[in-house]
């Protein structure tokens, strides 16, 4: 390659995860039909929903409050009370209120199973249903029993019911809403005021039934208890009736008078244990005074020492005496023996009395105890059931009715203005939506900052479309405009491509692009065409031999003429095959022989032609086939002082470019700049790069005419 890389380009900008907002706002507002139609067919379509589809629905509140009581006392009393006011209770009130038995009771209470808004088997079938049940897609419903299809209508009517009804509890406080939405006013008010009012009722009922129940069982206790009384009562009597001891006070008695006998036959066994100790000892004494001692008779004693004087009347008294003692010690013991006996057998019967009237009376005291205990759940369950009695007659609820609903007078749904701002809001993120899907997609080049930031090259010129019939229109435009935009524009790139090298201009320039169809070959010759104006001697190499795209510029080109490849096989000279064209110079055309593009191109002969041309003309530009598409660009370019690489705006992605650059740059080709070729000037301000298509757009209205003559 005999050419250097343009003077410094900005180098490609690495992606960052940064959004641009002022790009993204650019881009919503080049699309701002699609934006805003999406907005409108969204309104259209609720308004449509709101005003024709929809059914209105009108929502009435009651209010409740949960009237609670604190409770004092005991019992039954306490538990037949009012409700606690803890935040369990509060929501357990809140599940009550939409139960199924309470919303049951106001299905039973209206009739609303014969209202087909709530009861669906009332309502005529859809025509989807028909449709599916037409093809077999839905089965026939079963045939029931009357009964078990009542219940099943019953059922489903509590359910639609329940999913209209929203009961909500005041933050902080005791109060209920319970809200009714239904396709009447009448109706949602009926029901939210039935629903307050059976909740009361069946809070009374509960506590009725409560009542009821608890008399019901006071009552059986009361017998029960009664009869318990009874059977307890009897027992200490029947009890009192087998028994001597009535108290404690008669148990002591024989205490005391069984300690009394035990005391005597103490007594009397001390006496009895003296009387043998003396007579035994008279006995033993071996002198009178001894004995006399002994017994401690007096006479004995003083006989004694009578005795002792020697007395001998005393000696016979003093016998006569301590056998008569003796005699009467041994008489006392034999009645105290005596008496002995039968003291010991009371003793014996006042323990055994003493022992049975302990245990009969520790039983009467337990028999006792037992009556009064009896006697006093007795008294106590007939208070009890006296205070219920009493209060069957003054129950009231725990709740009262705070606020009766009243008559809506205008639908609360549906929300028309809101579903309008919704549908907008909807509408507007739908188009934003699409709009973004589209960009993210498309990843097409619509200005030079983004080809430049894609590809790190400079961007020469960006050619505007220019309308024609065929392609010869698009070169005599510019031939009868030279002033105009387009013109200007191919004089730009004329410069840019003169002007990309530090040295000596490039002569031989090849243009290229990514895939057919962008313009190269247009631009090309439009190239050719204003540097022959400056008088420059130009040669225009067919470089396309497959499709040859120069013929359908030129009718003159003449087909039976050798063309490139006579030339490069050596069987004519350069200056014999070429054909001149009027306005655009010298063309080498198509070959007449069969042969391989790429041989073609990548034989030395080729590059001989190209040297031999180099010294016959001023400029050398060759019109190559698309990169991507056959590889005989990669081969021209290394003959190229310079490639010019085209895209077509708002069509050539993203993708096709880095591809077409990988494939040149595995030949080490670098483009010297590129083209954006077939711009729309007004598709450019729709997307929002007016700024960046120069002059062209922001002033050629005013600057640039389309006859060629420069505005005043």
């Amino acid at each position: 390659m005999k050419f250097s890389p343009a003077s410094e380009a900005p180098e490609a900008t690495a992606s960052d995860d940064t959004i641009d907002l002022l790009a993204l706002f650019r881009t919503l507002w080049r699309e701002k039909l699609i934006v805003s139609g999406a907005a409108l067919l969204c309104m259209i379509l609720a308004g449509i929903y709101a005003w024709r589809v929809a059914v209105p629905l009108y929502s009435a509140n009651a209010v409740v409050m949960l009237d609670a009581r604190e409770n004092s006392g005991m019992g039954l009393s306490a538990i037949l009370g009012g409700l606690s006011t803890d935040s369990s209770t509060v929501n357990t009130e809140v599940q009550v209120l939409r139960g199924r038995t309470l919303i049951g009771r106001v299905v039973d209470d209206l009739d609303l199973t014969a209202d087909p808004e709530f009861n669906g088997a009332l309502q005529p079938e859809g025509l989807g249903l028909r449709l599916r049940r037409s093809i077999g897609l839905s089965p026939e419903a079963p045939v029931r029993p009357p009964e078990e299809e009542a219940a099943l209508q019953r059922a489903a009517t509590i359910g639609a019911l329940l999913d209209q009804v929203t009961i909500s509890n005041i933050p902080n406080s005791l109060v209920f809403q319970i809200a009714v939405t239904t396709e009447s006013a009448a109706k949602s008010a009926t029901i939210a005021d039935t629903i307050a009012r059976l909740y009361i009722d069946d809070q009374m009922r509960v506590r009725f039934e409560a009542t009821e129940a608890a008399i019901d069982w006071l009552s059986g206790q009361v017998i029960v208890m009664r009869k318990n009384v009874d059977e307890a009562e009897a027992a200490v009597r029947e009890f009192r009736a087998t028994t001597s001891v009535t108290d404690i006070e008669s148990l002591g008695a024989l205490d005391r008078q069984l300690k009394e006998t035990r005391r005597r036959i103490e007594l009397q066994a001390q006496q009895a244990a003296d009387l043998r100790l003396r007579v035994a000892q008279i006995g033993e004494a071996a002198d009178p005074m001894a004995k006399a001692v002994v017994s401690g008779d007096e006479t004995l004693i003083r006989l004694a020492g009578q005795i002792a004087a020697g007395d001998a009347e005393a000696a016979r008294s003093f016998d006569a005496a301590l056998v008569r003692i003796t005699a009467q010690a041994r008489q006392d013991l034999q009645r105290i023996e005596a008496q002995d006996i039968p003291l010991r057998e009371s003793e014996k019967k006042l323990a055994a009395d003493f022992e049975k009237q302990s245990r009969d009376l520790v039983t009467l005291d337990q028999l006792m105890r037992e009556a009064e205990a009896n006697q006093l759940l007795y008294d106590q369950f007939q208070t009890q059931l006296k205070e219920t009695l009493a209060q069957q007659g003054i129950q009231r609820p725990d709740s009262r009715i705070l606020s009766q609903a009243v008559i809506p007078d205008a639908p609360s749904a549906p929300r028309k203005s809101l579903i309008l701002a919704m549908s907008m809001v909807l509408g507007l993120m739908l188009g934003t939506g699409i709009v973004l899907f589209r960009e993210m997609t498309a990843n097409r080049i619509r200005s030079s900052q983004e080809l430049e930031a894609l590809t790190g090259q400079s961007v020469f010129a960006q050619v505007p479309k220019i309308e024609g019939r065929g392609r010869r229109d698009v070169l005599d435009y510019l031939a009868r405009n030279p002033a105009s935009a387009a013109a200007e524009a191919i004089r730009n790139l004329r410069v840019s491509i003169l002007l990309s090298s530090a040295g000596k201009p490039p002569q031989v320039i090849m243009l290229t692009s990514s895939v057919p169809g962008e313009g190269k070959t247009t631009t090309t010759l439009a190239l050719a065409q204003n540097m022959t104006a400056l008088g420059r001697k130009v040669l225009v190499l067919e470089g396309d031999v497959r499709l040859s795209p120069l013929n359908e510029y030129f009718d003159g080109i003449a087909k039976d003429k050798p063309g490139i490849g006579e030339v490069i096989e050596g069987r004519v000279r350069l200056r014999d095959a070429v054909q001149n064209i009027a306005g655009i110079g010298d063309v080498l055309p198509e070959s007449k022989i069969k042969i391989n593009a790429a041989d073609l191109f990548s034989s030395e002969r080729f590059a001989a032609m190209i040297a031999e041309a180099r010294g016959l003309y001023d400029v050398i530009l060759i019109d190559t086939p698309p990169v991507l598409v056959v590889p005989d660009a990669r081969i021209i370019a290394q003959q190229a002082d310079a490639v010019i690489f085209v895209v077509h705006w708002d069509r050539t992605g993203a993708e096709q470019i880095r591809a077409a650059m990988d494939q040149l740059a595995l030949v080490n080709i670098r483009p010297a700049g590129f083209v954006l070729a077939r711009v729309d000037p007004q598709g450019m301000r729709r997307y929002g790069y007016g700024d960046s298509y120069g002059a062209y757009a922001s002033y050629g209205n005013s600057y640039y005419t389309q006859e060629g003559d420069r505005a005043s």
